[in-house]
């Protein structure tokens, strides 16, 4: 038997934390829709707890550009590996999902392809673009890589109009080696805050997960630097660990906390601030627009 020290269990998941999960006719319909149109959603391929309520509103955050990412950041479920090309008929497909979906507010994600010479910058100004044609009352948010801190890949994007320019910190910086090891802090914070400087009538948007072993004191640095940078709407969550393979969470923040993390924020003057232990970055994401 191994001298080393006992492997850490995993912690009880918390009453707060424990999803009922409905199923009715329109989470079928949401699901159906998605198959039928070849589309997939961050909802699915992340794995995420809200899946089934979303579903069930006739809401999704349809992820774009594949189902694989070139990254492999330890907190993420999405798989990585060879990329596939762009397909061009996604972003139709994407605003025919919108438009059967009868949202009003449509939310566009993707992996990271650091592969494209742009990111893909084009392909999400696209999707904007037929989403509006389609839907021209509904408004659209993106959730966008970092692009390797290119700024013309940002610019193609802000030029496209988006109501609202999201970009996840994810974590704290002592924790990117560990969880996001092919992304750097400082240059997704330069992204947000080129956005703003670029476009400052679009709002932008940043989101952390809490849980992954960084400190309140940690938080509070992050929510430092988005005031700092005039970021819009900040959201924090917790961490759920998607599988085995993935770090295991260090802490269950008791939606208490979340709330003091919230009251900090809009002390920074973060205008809108979104903490709670279920909180996703697209989580009700039209209550901000």
């Amino acid at each position: 038997m191994s001298s080393s020290e006992p492997l850490q269990k995993p912690l009880r998941i918390p009453p707060w934390l424990r999803i009922k999960l409905p199923s009715n006719e329109n989470f079928t319909n949401t699901s159906e829709l998605i198959g039928d149109l070849h589309l997939n959603t961050v909802c699915q391929s992340a794995k995420c707890p809200n899946k089934w309520e979303c579903f069930s509103k006739n809401v999704a955050t349809f992820l774009i550009m594949g189902a694989i990412c070139t990254r492999n950041c330890a907190f993420c479920n999405i798989a990585s590996g060879d990329m596939e090309p762009l397909d061009p008929t996604e972003p139709a497909r994407v605003a025919e999902a919108a438009r059967r979906l009868q949202l009003k507010h449509v939310v566009i994600t993707s992996v990271t392809r650091d592969d494209l010479p742009d990111g893909g910058s084009a392909h999400f100004a696209a999707c904007i673009r037929a989403v509006r044609e389609a839907m021209p009352e509904c408004t659209v948010e993106v959730l966008i890589p970092d692009f390797q801190g290119d700024e013309p890949a940002l610019g193609a994007v802000l030029d496209a109009r988006p109501n609202v320019l999201n970009h996840n910190l994810e974590t704290v910086p002592v924790l990117y080696a560990a969880i996001r090891p092919q992304a750097d802090y400082r240059q997704s914070l330069t992204l947000l805050e080129n956005a703003k400087r670029m476009r400052p009538d679009i709002p932008t948007k940043s989101g952390i997960m809490v849980g992954l072993g960084e400190t309140d004191e940690q938080i509070m640095t992050v929510l430092d630097d988005l005031a700092a940078i005039d970021c819009d709407i900040v959201t924090i969550g917790q961490y759920m660990q998607p599988s085995r393979q993935h770090p295991m969470v260090k802490r269950y923040v008791e939606p208490e906390v979340f709330e003091m993390y919230a009251e900090e924020g809009k002390k920074r003057g973060i205008r809108h601030m979104f903490s709670a232990p279920l909180v996703r970055s697209s989580y009700n994401a039209a209550d901000f627009v």
